[in-house]
């Protein structure tokens, strides 16, 4: 999905969080994206089960992210990064 939306990097690792509740969002095997910081800069994120990494990155044209998995609830997850 795209998303024109900013987050801060602590906005990403709460969203990262979120995915660990066992099939609230479906099973879920990977998450990565890139999405305009709040501060300005770029957040990039990879997320699997048990680990994820939220980080600072170079600009893009807009933000972009993708979730990995199986009976993925897609309903929930676009509420969870709405902003």
């Amino acid at each position: 999905m795209e998303t024109p939306a900013a987050y801060s990097k602590e906005d990403i690792a709460r969203i990262l969080e979120e995915l660990e509740k066992e099939g609230e969002y479906g099973f879920v095997l990977r998450a990565k994206g890139m999405v305009p910081g709040a501060d300005g800069g770029w957040v990039y994120f990879d997320y699997v089960p048990g680990e994820s990494n939220v980080r600072g990155g170079k600009p893009d044209v807009t933000g972009k992210f993708c979730v990995i998995g199986s009976g993925l609830k897609e309903d929930k997850l676009e509420k969870l990064f709405e902003k």
